[in-house]
């Protein structure tokens, strides 16, 4: 039977070592990558959420770049990046482990923090980035409760400036993935992470996006405060039945839905928005991310009608007055003039309705008129002219409703004879 002979160390080939050292600045050229600003809405919507301090969960399918997204926001804003794969981890990884001191009696059993909460405290910020959440059974999500809101592990608090962003695949994808549960996904601002064919490509070549903080007008602080007030509760006095509402389906409790808490936060999104001007675009991925789709849009038709100008205002200037463009905007305007002229009835009023009618079929779509102008008609009194301008404009709105008979005739699907 032969012997095993022990293995003998042996020198290094230096051409070997060489290789490696030629290997190393290879992976150094493919690694040195720049950055340059550009417009990504995703990207500013979740920088707006960090900026915030609210938690951000990132859902994308593997390999869609959330981890790199993260990695290169942690750098642009100059925060230590710590990352916790939650699946690989413990509920009391968490919650906190119990140890027992020289009297519990007395002392109790303090909760030991681990040791990435520990380098985080003692840094003072930083990015904790909770990695494969979806893949996280359902003890350690109910342990991750307190860490998400309270931003406490065991007996440790985390200092306010420690963000957190969090990462999922849906479950469809993930490996050995779970739902969501509906307290765990009502503390998060879902968002939606997609590719950009370009930026890929141009990332690849070796220029990638950069976050930057969104910029905060002060002398705009109290006023987006007080928008963003007037817009949820504009809402939900309106639609109360809109303040709670838990999905019944189970995919859907594990993504956004309203309930006070998420409201609190869309209000808090709504009052940056409005202070760093975001585009139309970036609120709605924060408003649908955290309310949901139906109440998220909701919002955003009622934030549209806030910024209506005040039919009063219009009746008041009706020659300097400047109509919404949007068909949707106009329409709701000019049914808010006519409803003004009901309210308060008065020949001056009625003449300038008329002249904000006229003006409506000059710069814009006939139809939009039909139904103010005839309710604008039979609020006429009898001693109140006709005004010489609704002659032109009863030609137009003659003309829309003959264009729509038409139309509608002619999606009349003819009978075939016998």
């Amino acid at each position: 039977m032969p012997t095993c002979t022990p293995f003998a160390a042996t020198d290094t080939d230096p051409a070997d070592a060489s290789q490696i050292s030629v290997a190393g600045e290879l992976l150094t050229l493919l690694r040195d990558t720049t950055t340059e600003p550009r417009p990504d809405t995703q990207l500013e919507a979740l920088t707006l959420a960090v900026a915030a301090d609210l938690p951000v969960l990132l859902w994308g399918e593997p390999g869609i770049g959330k981890t790199a997204a993260l990695t290169q926001l942690a750098a642009s804003l100059d925060l230590p990046l710590t990352t916790v794969i939650a699946s690989v981890h413990e509920p009391s990884d968490f919650s906190g482990l119990p140890i027992v001191g020289d009297d519990p009696a007395e002392k109790g059993v303090p909760m030991a923090p681990p040791d990435w909460a520990v380098r985080l405290v003692k840094a003072g910020r930083g990015l904790l980035f909770l990695d494969e959440l979806s893949t996280a059974p359902p003890a350690v999500q109910a342990a991750l409760l307190r860490l998400v809101l309270e931003r406490r592990i065991g007996a440790l608090q985390l200092p306010p400036g420690v963000r957190i962003v969090a990462a999922a695949n849906p479950r469809s994808s993930a490996a050995d993935g779970w739902e969501l549960s509906p307290p765990l996904a009502n503390r998060f601002v879902h968002l939606q992470w997609t590719h950009d064919h370009e930026v890929v490509v141009r990332g690849l070549g070796g220029t990638w996006p950069r976050a930057t903080l969104p910029r905060l007008a002060p002398a705009r602080l109290p006023e987006a405060v007080d928008y963003a007030r007037r817009a949820v509760c504009g809402l939900l006095s309106a639609r109360p039945k809109l303040v709670h509402q838990l999905p019944g389906n189970e995919t859907r409790r594990g993504g956004p839905w309203p309930s006070p808490r998420s409201w609190e936060m869309t209000l808090c999104l709504i009052a940056f928005a409005t202070a760093a001007g975001s585009s139309r675009d970036v609120l709605s991925l924060l408003v649908r991310g955290t309310v949901g789709d139906g109440p998220g849009l909701e919002l955003l038709a009622s934030l549209d009608r806030m910024d209506l100008p005040d039919p009063e205002m219009l009746l008041a200037d009706p020659e300097g007055a400047v109509l919404p463009g949007r068909g949707d905007l106009r329409q709701a305007v000019l049914d808010g003039v006519v409803e003004a002229v009901r309210n308060r009835p008065e020949k001056s009023r009625w003449d300038a309705a008329w002249a904000l009618l006229v003006q409506a079929v000059e710069t814009g779509a006939p139809d939009l008129v039909v139904v103010p102008a005839s309710t604008l008609a039979a609020l006429r009194r009898e001693d109140w002219d006709v005004p010489a301008s609704i002659e032109g404009l009863a030609r137009a709105v003659s003309l829309s409703r003959r264009a729509d008979d038409a139309a509608a005739r002619s999606a009349v699907p003819v009978k075939a004879g016998r």
